[in-house]
């Protein structure tokens, strides 16, 4: 298996490890598998038997196999047993689902130590990269951007880790209280915080500059644990496996998923499990105001914003107008053509944008299986609020977005099961809970007493030098 640059005509291979450690690719592409590994029908029944024998960890071993091919086996193995453990998650199951009704379930990927979904590919990242920094005897600087929940969850996956320092942008203000107590409340000497003056696409934008500058990358070692990694999304395959063995009960089914999705990277996950042949009949991106992406899929408009456009709401986390992962998505909708993708999210995207022609909108969704919505803030505490009175669960505000619009697929014409994938739990967002229903959402016991903890964060300007040089003094001033 090896992976390539989806801006690189030479499809030039690398080697899983490599890009592992390096993030973006030097031509400021995002690595994909050169063919998607397919799945037949007796691997399918091989994974939902072993699924329910041994549970996440030994599926998600198997996984890893079908992408990784230098490292061993038996090696894999270890590292997912290491990263998927309870009570590390809040569940022996891992990833739990559960029924709502009328044909729509929750597929649980929040019981993880930070209660959001991005634990499910953090706490695998911080494995592969100790492993791998461990055999060669290297260390690696970590930059990331987070709009409310990679930060914490890398922080924790990353933190006390030999040869790791961590360095998260994170947008001044824009972050929930509890979010910023999870990141900021750290006092690990290998996690650093920076609030940047700008909101999180400003953020996204150092980390690309930083990256881009390929002398300064190597010589400090950056690297990155954003969806921008292929890691991320690797891991991220698994529960789609996981969740629609849990809703099946053969192969023969098929089964629709809802994500609530700024960064395109969660969603492109089911993309890729699609690929491979996981039976998923319709991939619903659900997005809340800031929805470039439901535009792009209705219209064929790529129109990403510029941050004075970019609305703060009450799903903060999807609070992004340039989704970093969806020129993966691109490159597959143009058959693989890396110059035409070079060129448009190389150029047309500093220039405002793209427009796909209409034949390629169908076959995104004719091909592809996308469809998409939005949802505002009054139809989020609807929901909120409804999904309580009716069934007796209540969804955070991302989550609320998904099911939204996955209520709107259903009555569009969806007649699969719907798994709308949980973003996060709610007491990450007291404050919009309260709004819905009245009452604040319970603490689970191991979150009770974060909000006390002191605050560890450096601000600074919205400027990818100033951010270099606190990189490097402070990689100056600590050992890992």
């Amino acid at each position: 298996m090896k992976y390539i640059s989806t801006r690189d005509s030479d499809r030039t291979p690398a080697a899983f490890t490599d890009i592992l450690l390096g993030g973006l690719a030097p031509d400021g592409g995002l690595f994909l598998p050169e063919a998607y590994p397919q799945l037949d029908s007796a691997t399918l029944n091989n994974w939902r038997s072993l699924l329910a024998e041994k549970g996440y960890a030994a599926l998600a071993a198997e996984v890893l196999k079908v992408f990784v091919d230098d490292i061993p086996g038996e090696d894999l193995e270890v590292i997912a047993a290491r990263a998927y453990t309870y009570p590390k998650f809040d569940s022996p199951e891992i990833v739990p689902v559960s029924e709502l009704g009328n044909g729509l379930y929750i597929g649980h990927l929040s019981q993880g130590p930070t209660a959001a979904f991005k634990d499910m590919a953090m706490q695998l990242l911080g494995e592969l990269f100790e492993y791998e920094l461990g055999r060669r005897g290297q260390t690696l600087n970590i930059l990331g951007a987070t709009s409310g929940d990679t930060g914490s969850s890398a922080e924790y996956a990353m933190r006390g880790r030999k040869g790791i320092r961590v360095f998260m942008l994170t947008p001044a203000g824009r972050m929930t209280p509890f979010q910023q107590a999870q990141m900021f409340g750290l006092e690990d000497p290998n996690i650093f915080n920076i609030a940047l003056d700008g909101v999180f696409d400003d953020c996204q934008d150092v980390v690309k500059a930083v990256s881009s500058d390929a002398e300064f990358k190597a010589k400090y070692r950056i690297g990155a644990v954003n969806s921008i990694n292929w890691a991320r999304l690797m891991a991220q395959v698994v529960y789609y496996i996981s969740c629609y063995f849990k809703v099946t009960a053969d192969n023969e089914e098929k089964v629709s998923f809802s994500v609530p999705t700024g960064n395109f990277g969660d969603i492109c996950a089911g993309h890729i499990a699609r690929q491979m042949g996981l039976p998923i009949d319709r991939l619903i991106v659900a997005t809340n105001e800031n929805d470039v992406l439901d535009e792009f899929f209705r219209t064929g408009s790529y129109r990403p914003r510029p941050a004075s456009e970019t609305l703060a709401t009450s799903s903060p986390s999807m609070d992004i107008s340039r989704a970093s992962n969806f020129e993966r998505f691109v490159f597959d909708l143009l058959s693989r053509d890396a110059a035409e993708t070079s060129e448009l999210f190389g150029t047309k995207v500093k220039q405002g944008g793209f427009v796909i022609d209409a034949d390629l909108v169908e076959r995104a969704r004719d091909e592809y299986g996308f469809v998409s919505g939005s949802s505002t803030h009054a139809e989020r505490l609807e929901t909120i609020r409804d999904i309580e009175k009716r069934y007796g669960y209540l969804l955070d505000p991302h989550t609320a977005d998904g099911v939204k619009t996955a209520q709107r697929a259903q009555e569009a014409g969806v007649q699969t099961p719907i798994v709308c994938l949980e973003t996060a739990l709610p007491v990450k967002f007291s404050e919009t809970i309260e709004d819905a229903t009245g009452h604040a959402p319970a603490v689970p016991e191991r979150f009770a007493d974060i909000l006390a903890a002191p605050r560890h964060i450096s601000d600074l300007p919205n400027d990818a030098a100033q951010v270099k040089d606190f990189i490097v003094h402070s990689i100056e001033k600590t050992e890992v």
